[in-house]
């Protein structure tokens, strides 16, 4: 790689001036280094040159990761998770991004694009980036949970959509609509929960990086997060519900087919019987030398099928 493909964002905070490279990084200064972790010239900076504990580098180049908070090697190592919002891709595949920070340097890294590690690149060039480590922390979360928020409100809406198609019309199709919408909250759900707890972390009095300020915004971050944690669980038991609800409509539907076809057979069940009977090749059937014996068989059925009638609708059968 050249070297300005050595990382993919990098920025002085006290003057949002942007890094040129690598080897003419000032480390006195404040800064933030974004990176490629799949990169051979990232591990290579992170083991050589990062000076960074051996658990941190491990943590920044780790393919598998949940979202966490630990204070670490005099700063924080935080991993998050993003809605994957890239073009043909699912949103519950979420993008993860691995961050240490101390009050002097902002160190991240992840595989696949993040659009809000994108958004703060575009302030720092408008001259309007964060002017701290914690500062970029605070935005970064910010930007995470808050595009969240479209995913979750088209989830809802389908689901909504789904409900009033079962109540209306019962839309038998929508059973895989209702699946599919169950595995994407089942897989948002999956991060979010132990994202809120790193949130939770960051918000604890151990974690002394942090400005009044900074955390109350870290705060109200945190409670978007928990209320779209209560809307994917208030989203999921309406589509179990719907789902109960289909269930049980496709039962109904069934049993109500299962049962005309049990009052036909039992209607025909006497009749295949007398036809059987009298059907049989041998000697002695009665009215077999009677001209009118078929037109008298024929009103015997139909007495037949009038009893019947009359003994299911007694019964309350039908």
């Amino acid at each position: 790689m050249s070297e300005k493909k050595e990382f993919l964002y990098g920025y002085y905070f006290d003057s949002g001036e942007r890094v040129a490279s690598l080897s003419s990084l000032d480390a006195s200064r404040p800064y933030w280094l974004h990176f490629d972790y799949t990169q051979q010239s990232t591990k290579a900076w992170l083991i050589n040159q990062s000076e960074l504990a051996d658990v941190v580098i491990n943590a920044l180049l780790n393919e598998e990761t949940r979202p966490r908070a630990t204070g670490v090697d005099g700063g924080a190592l935080v991993s998050l998770r993003g809605v994957n919002l890239a073009p043909n891709s699912d949103p519950e595949d979420m993008v993860s991004v691995r961050i240490w920070f101390n009050n002097n340097r902002v160190i991240s890294t992840r595989r696949r694009s993040l659009l809000s590690a994108k958004d703060i690149a575009s302030e720092f060039e408008r001259g309007r980036g964060p002017q701290t480590p914690t500062e970029f922390v605070t935005m970064l979360t910010e930007r995470l949970i808050a595009r969240m928020s479209n995913t979750i409100y088209e989830i809802e809406d389908r689901v909504a959509e789904i409900e009033e198609s079962i109540l209306v019309v019962k839309r038998y199709e929508a059973r895989n609509e209702l699946a599919d919408s169950r595995r994407q909250i089942i897989s948002l759900r999956r991060y979010l929960s132990p994202q809120r707890e790193a949130m939770n972390q960051l918000l604890s009095d151990k974690f002394t990086l942090f400005s009044l300020n900074e955390k109350i915004h870290l705060r109200e971050t945190t409670d978007s997060l928990t209320r779209f944690i209560e809307d994917l669980d208030s989203i999921k038991d309406r589509a179990i519900v719907s789902q109960e609800e289909l269930n049980n409509a496709l039962a109904e539907h069934m049993n109500n087919r299962m049962y005309v076809l049990s009052i036909v057979a039992a209607i025909f069940l006497p009749l295949g019987f007398l036809t059987g009977l009298l059907g049989i090749n041998v000697g002695g059937i009665p009215g077999a030398e009677n001209q009118n014996a078929f037109a008298i068989f024929i009103l015997l059925l139909v007495i037949v099928v009038a009893l019947q009638i009359w003994l299911f609708k007694k019964k309350k059968w039908f």
